[in-house]
């Protein structure tokens, strides 16, 4: 493989993810302090053209979750600054949500930012996330960074231009001040107090939520989980989406008898929670509470979601909360950029959230940040307390679907996947209306079939040579039924592996 195929093959979307540490059987180190100097160079040069500045003029902020890889690939990424002559500012460990508010707090000023994170892959994998005042990169702007990348030779300089910098004193302090200012208190109050909260960190970045925001607030933290940071992560995945991370979370708030408990992933981009009798916020209950707290401020607003969301989450939006649900492509980064898209064309929408966790309000620069989620979680669970309420009454005309379950159908034996999966899609629209099987509209993504019992998405992976297949039951048995309805419009198309359909 070529140098730049390498360099091409780090593209996630519009993040670099790549293999940072040796010894996982099957996965080599593409990841190297080399290329990520080099990275680092190009980045330089993608900001110098940009803004028509000189690469001496730059000011570029720099930090990293809790992964074992952070400090040799930190290094090499200033070193890459600095051979470039760029000023840069080591703000150590971070949040990913941190990083892009360096590029907004007045006192740092800086000209872009970068956060050193794989989210919540394992321990081996590390990447980089990129920000300038707009906001994170496009997929474009990645890809040209690393042609960019794979091309100059940037040759590393020494750290005598960078200086260290206290980002997360800044941003916490910054936090403090929006939950006091929303609560109608000064500075100094204590708006938790008498409020029992409980954090898993999962050993990622995210212990600071209980030392500089929840304790100095008043909250009582005890049973607090992992806020050590340790990028072996040893006791559970950092990621809201996994089952037993989800358990050890529930588990320390019934254990403490807390009244709330909060998960973050690795660089706090994403949140979920449990309520005080074990009940879960996330994926739909995530995207209902937020929305129920926002809805006074944003009558008949459009909330933005990824394309798997539940019927049961459309009905509480649209006739309880009285807002609009627009199912829009999976990604955190397409979500964002239609409820931008929609504020610019004048549809008020305060909301994109993925049911991974991903959740960003117009009111926060867009930013999907798990931290600033968290702060309207307490805002308004301080509120329903003091109408003798709880966070539970927001959602509790939510309905969950009976059953839910998920197949990724693997495309081979052709050479264009993508062409494949659009000729899939377009059959399987076919075949349902020939089976006078409804089809939801509008769809930006895959296609929607609509049973009688519930419903079946088909869609392409956003990386990945499949197609994953999302199907949701009303009834129990429902989803065995839809399983064998799609089946049977799916079994003529030979690369498609369907036998997990059988």
């Amino acid at each position: 493989m070529t140098d730049n195929a390498v360099y091409k093959k780090l593209q996630n979307g519009s993040d670099i993810r790549g293999v940072a540490v040796a010894g996982v059987k099957g996965e080599d180190v593409n990841l190297t302090a080399r290329r990520v100097a080099q990275i680092g160079g190009a980045f330089v040069t993608f900001l110098a053209e940009r803004s028509g500045r000189a690469a001496g003029d730059l000011k570029i902020a720099v930090g990293h979750d809790s992964r074992i890889s952070a400090p040799e690939l930190k290094e090499a990424f200033l070193q890459g600054l600095a051979g470039q002559g760029v000023a840069a500012m080591d703000c150590g460990l971070a949040s990913t949500p941190a990083m892009f508010m360096a590029t907004v707090f007045e006192e740092m000023q800086t000209d872009g930012a970068v956060m050193l994170t794989a989210s919540h892959l394992p321990y081996n994998r590390n990447g980089l996330k990129f920000f300038t005042s707009d906001g994170g990169l496009e997929k474009a702007d990645i890809a040209k960074i690393l042609d960019i990348a794979a091309k100059e030779e940037t040759v590393p300089g020494g750290a005598a231009d960078v200086k260290e910098y206290n980002l997360m004193g800044l941003y916490t302090a910054h936090l403090r001040r929006l939950i006091c200012k929303e609560l109608n208190m000064s500075e100094t109050a204590r708006p938790f107090e008498g409020m029992h909260i409980v954090v898993d960190a999962g050993n990622g970045a995210g212990g600071f939520f209980v030392t500089d925001i929840l304790r100095p607030l008043g909250a009582n933290t005890a049973g607090s989980r992992f806020l050590e940071p340790d990028g072996m992560f040893p006791n559970h995945v950092p990621n809201p989406e996994d089952k037993a991370a989800m358990a050890s979370v529930k588990e320390a708030v019934l254990k403490n008898r807390a009244d709330l408990g909060l998960i973050f992933d690795t660089d706090v981009d994403r949140m979920s929670a449990v309520l005080a009798d074990g009940t879960e916020v996330n994926r739909n209950a995530l995207i209902a509470m937020m929305a129920a707290i926002l809805a006074p401020d944003y009558p008949k607003s459009t909330i933005v979601t990824d394309s798997v969301t539940s019927d049961e989450l459309t009905e509480f939006l649209e006739a309880e909360l009285h807002l609009v649900h627009h199912r829009y492509m999976r990604g955190y980064k397409n979500v964002i950029n239609e409820c931008m898209r929609l504020n610019k064309s004048l549809v008020m929408s305060p909301l994109a959230i993925e049911t991974s966790g991903h959740g960003a309000l117009s009111e926060n620069y867009y930013l999907d940040d798990g931290a600033y989620l968290a702060v309207k979680l307490l805002t308004a669970a301080a509120k329903v307390r003091r109408r003798g309420k709880t966070l539970a009454s927001l959602i509790e005309k939510l309905h969950e679907p009976a059953e839910a379950c998920e197949y990724r159908l693997a495309i081979s034996g052709t050479t264009d996947v993508q062409a494949y999966g659009a000729g899939v899609l377009d059959g399987l629209e076919k075949a349902a209306l020939d089976a006078r099987i409804p089809i939801a509209t509008p769809s930006y993504e895959g296609v929607r079939l609509c049973f009688s019992q519930g419903w079946a998405l088909l869609r392409m992976s956003l990386h990945d040579p499949n197609m994953p297949l999302n199907i949701e039951s009303r009834e129990a048995g429902g989803c065995a039924k839809i399983k064998a309805a799609v089946y049977d419009l799916l079994k003529a198309w030979e690369h498609l592996d369907t036998t997990a359909l059988l």
